[in-house]
């Protein structure tokens, strides 16, 4: 087998966990308050209004395509009855909609992030990489869908016979690379650009999505408080721990 196909499927997974988790787990300890998606709606909001819901609810969805087609063996829909039609429609109409909506949110966000001032002067090179390896599986993985699974032969790709054995055998310890010999350049291209991906996931914004709210449920309320009759102080309010200042020479006892 040569070198290539080694190298980008049993020795790249890998690595890609790896510094996924251990990226995570560097991040967490040494950068919390870093640990953010540095929103900029304050600069603009109507183009964030409606990218960013699409954009987030496609690629939620198209995840979780992901790991039902990758991870559930094809012997357990055989067992229940699903025909592969069947399996391929459920697959590839929600799947389809879902990676449109990815789309066209994520070009909104593209569009938002160079033509807006504001927004773009805030824009630092990690986040340029983030865009960049973010982009290039999502246009990847929809040129897939549309090129094999819609516009291609009836039934289209059945990659349950090869990439999803492939990534099932990842976490078994036991790669099999020689099942992703025949596999279509597409889907290739679009696993490899996943991977690479994930390798950068930890040192980028985009780390903000393995956080969960736990706490905001329970979490107090922000109050905000108004000026009297809309004028401000001459001076600045004293802090919560602070004393305030007496009227003794203006110095504080």
């Amino acid at each position: 087998m040569p070198a290539a196909s080694i190298l980008a499927w049993a020795v790249l997974p890998y690595l890609s966990i790896v510094l996924l988790i251990g990226g995570l787990v560097w991040r967490f300890r040494t950068d919390q308050f870093g640990w953010t998606s540095k929103s900029s709606q304050w600069q603009e909001s109507a183009i964030l209004r409606w990218s960013s819901p699409l954009f987030h609810l496609g690629i939620l969805f198209a995840a979780l395509g992901h790991v039902m087609g990758l991870a559930v063996p094809q012997d357990l829909t055989d067992a229940l009855g699903i025909s592969h039609h069947v399996y391929h429609l459920v697959a590839t109409i929600p799947g389809s909609i879902a990676g449109a909506a990815a789309v066209v949110g994520l070009s909104g966000l593209l569009y938002r992030r160079i033509v807006v001032r504001s927004v773009r002067l805030n824009t630092s090179r990690i986040d340029v990489l983030a865009y960049v390896l973010l982009t290039i599986p999502i246009l990847l993985g929809a040129a897939a869908t549309f090129s094999t699974q819609v516009l291609g032969p009836e039934g289209g790709y059945d990659y349950r016979e090869t990439i999803s054995v492939w990534f099932r055998s990842i976490p078994m310890l036991h790669p099999r690379p020689e099942l992703m010999a025949d596999v279509p350049a597409v889907f290739k291209a679009h696993i490899v650009a996943g991977m690479l991906l994930f390798c950068v996931w930890p040192f980028t914004r985009l780390v903000h999505v393995v956080s969960a709210p736990v706490g905001y449920p329970t979490r107090p309320n922000v109050v905000y408080r108004s000026r009297r009759d809309g004028r401000v102080a001459a001076t600045p309010a004293p802090r919560g721990w602070e004393r305030p200042f007496e009227k003794t020479g203006g110095r504080g006892r």
